[in-house]
């Protein structure tokens, strides 16, 4: 149903303050646990990366205890980088914190502990054992606006009340669904709408409001 509708419909997270790295030359600091190593920095870093963008990447993990690579994203979706948004639970909530005010072309080495990777569970499918520490090797392509930006709620704010109505929802999910051009039956046109209603209006006044939708505090409506 295309990228951005759904993300319309995934959960937020709070973040960390951006990381912040100085010059053209590799630098390293600490950003709530996780260690920051900047690889290269394009002299031209513009825009930067903040919560609600979305973000084109390639990134390696290794396990910091042997070295061993247990993820890459050049072998994964035919070699195309990875698109998510920064700050919504796409991603471990070390990389969210790690890819803060990164500018496209930036290369991080970053290393990640296991409260904010996969503490004492682990994830066995991705082979990576209980109490991990993580090295992500991180190549950023593009920072775009994301889904819950201002310019994404006004697009589908109609009317401009700041408040998006059931007939602007669905609107916009036909307008998503013609811009695809996959079949659909019917009824998955009013199921759609029934779960972003059930997942966004939370005082169930019929309206999802900018705070509902979650604009992000760094865009002001």
């Amino acid at each position: 149903m295309g990228r951005r509708l759904t993300l319309l419909l995934l959960p937020l997270a709070l973040l960390a303050a951006p990381a912040q790295a100085e010059g053209g030359t590799a630098a390293a600091e600490e950003e709530e646990g996780v260690k920051i190593e900047v690889l290269h920095l394009p002299e031209v870093c513009s825009p930067k990366s903040k919560r609600g963008d979305l973000l084109n990447a390639h990134y390696d993990g290794f396990l910091a205890s042997d070295g061993s690579k247990f993820y890459c994203s050049r072998t994964q979706n035919e070699g195309h980088p990875k698109w998510f948004v920064l700050g919504v639970g796409q991603v471990i909530k070390g990389l969210d914190v790690a890819m803060m005010n990164m500018c496209p072309g930036e290369k991080r080495k970053v290393i990640i502990p296991p409260s904010l990777a996969y503490g004492q569970q682990g994830y066995a499918q991705g082979k990576i054992p209980p109490n991990a520490t993580l090295i992500f090797e991180i190549e950023l392509y593009a920072v775009n606006k994301g889904p819950r930006s201002v310019e994404a709620f006004n697009k589908i704010d109609k009317d401009s009340d700041k408040k998006l109505s059931e007939l602007e929802i669905s609107q916009y999910l036909k307008e998503e669904f013609a811009r695809d051009g996959k079949k659909r039956h019917p009824s998955v046109h009013d199921e759609i709408l029934a779960d972003i209603f059930k997942k966004n209006d939370h005082d169930g006044d019929g309206f999802i409001s900018a705070k509902e939708y979650n604009v992000y505090q760094h865009d002001e409506l």
